[in-house]
């Protein structure tokens, strides 16, 4: 899951991004409207956190503009104006939900984790191919039911390809959803993430390459 955290508090935009990261989410962290807007076109992000009372281009605009342009993108927006008025004022603006500060940490993933299968409605909320049963909201593996711990990075790849339902996903789309802007895009990182994770998986083998295109769930 990739997620963008646009909010001018840099202490605070630190903390709520560190914090997803340790939940295994690629997160970018915009510190004004203009770096927001900007990020989002480039970037399709399942979800922005957006503090309402940014700088240089304000909150609501940011929110009309990547819900016009990104309708994909599940909006949280996050703001010390807490009112009953504020926030049906928010999501009258095309926010998706609304959670005032001061806030606690577990709801905000809570909304994060909902927004994001809010936005692929397809997508069932345990993953299963074969033998192997995913659960990304307790980040919990098991194959024929027998528990696997991964990295966080690991979980990511693995659950991207579980959801691509056995399409294939090339490196640079990994690259994209679960690693953040400041990766290398000539990394090997996406190359060892696989080798790690299919010795975790064990035989047989699920996780197939191929060749110049990418990764398939077999």
């Amino acid at each position: 899951m990739r997620v963008l955290i646009a909010e001018d508090e840099v202490r605070l935009a630190e903390t709520i991004a560190r914090g997803l990261r340790r939940q295994g989410l690629a997160v970018d962290v915009a510190h004004d409207g203009e770096q927001a807007i900007a990020k989002a076109r480039v970037v399709r992000y399942d979800v922005l956190v957006l503090d309402r009372e940014l700088p240089v281009v304000h909150g609501d605009d940011v929110c009309r503009t990547v819900r016009d342009e990104r309708p994909e993108t599940g909006i949280l927006m996050l703001t010390a104006a807490g009112a009953l008025e504020d926030v049906i004022e928010g999501l009258s603006l095309g926010a998706d939900d609304y959670l005032p500060k001061p806030f606690r940490f577990a709801e905000l993933v809570a909304r994060v984790h909902a927004l994001a299968r809010r936005s692929s409605p397809s997508r069932p909320p345990v993953l299963r191919h074969g033998d192997l049963e995913l659960d990304p909201a307790r980040r919990r593996l098991t194959r024929a039911g027998r528990e696997i711990e991964l990295a966080r990075k690991e979980f990511a790849v693995l659950e991207a390809l579980m959801a691509a339902d056995g399409a294939t996903v090339s490196a640079e789309q990994l690259l994209e959803r679960v690693w953040d802007e400041h990766t290398d895009p000539f990394t090997n990182v996406v190359r060892m993430t696989i080798m790690t994770l299919r010795r975790k998986l064990g035989e047989p083998q699920v996780v197939q390459t191929v060749i110049g295109v990418g990764y398939r769930m077999s």
